[in-house]
């Protein structure tokens, strides 16, 4: 569990160095870094990196920490990971309402489906994790690289619409919320932090 939580955080590390160094890095998380500067919402800064971190990153390190060995032996693991992933987006989005006093809108217009909204849903991403590390484990280093591309232009094509969804009453919801947002970004943090 302690290898496999390492090498998760590790492709994130890798790829913030990688972007800091103009270094070969995911289109998708070069996408989210890309954003850092931008207008968005805090919850869609968020989920860019949710976003990228769980539909890339989780099924990389799986099958990374577990080849050579039985992909399934890691599968109660990798559940842990996502269930303490779940409760930390669950408690963040309880945790938003302090620096986005407008985030209530999006349950309003959505009854409570905000994520399918926005065109993101974690148990789903969650799921196809674990779908695309057996396969990578599956292919085995040596063949696998193409299936990565192939994963990341996927979860590049979910970044591009956290960015700009394809609604516009959720993009006017979106651009009203940013309006009333904490601009500080130690004071979001601050109070994301806080219990």
């Amino acid at each position: 569990m302690e290898t496999f939580d390492v090498t998760f955080a590790n492709y994130y590390l890798d790829a913030h160095h990688g972007y800091l160094n103009d270094l070969s890095i995911s289109n998708s998380w070069k996408f989210t870094f890309d954003t850092t500067n931008e207008p968005l919402t805090i919850l869609q800064h968020i989920m860019l990196g949710i976003n990228t971190h769980i539909n890339l990153d989780l099924g990389l390190a799986a099958s990374t920490v577990m080849q050579g060995l039985e992909i399934t032996a890691i599968e109660n693991d990798f559940n842990k990971v996502n269930a303490i992933l779940g409760n930390i987006v669950n408690e963040m989005q309880d945790r938003l309402s302090r620096v986005s006093p407008l985030l209530f809108l999006l349950d309003l217009v959505g009854k409570n489906t905000d994520e399918q909204l926005i065109n993101f849903s974690l148990k789903k991403a969650r799921e196809l994790s674990w779908h695309n590390a057996n396969l990578l484990w599956g292919l085995g280093t040596e063949h696998n690289q193409t299936a990565i591309r192939s994963m990341d232009a996927t979860v590049f094509e979910l970044a591009k619409i956290i960015k700009s969804p394809n609604s516009k009453v959720l993009t006017v919801i979106l651009n009203l919320m940013g309006r009333f947002e904490e601009k500080n970004i130690s004071v979001v943090i601050s109070k994301l932090r806080r219990d």
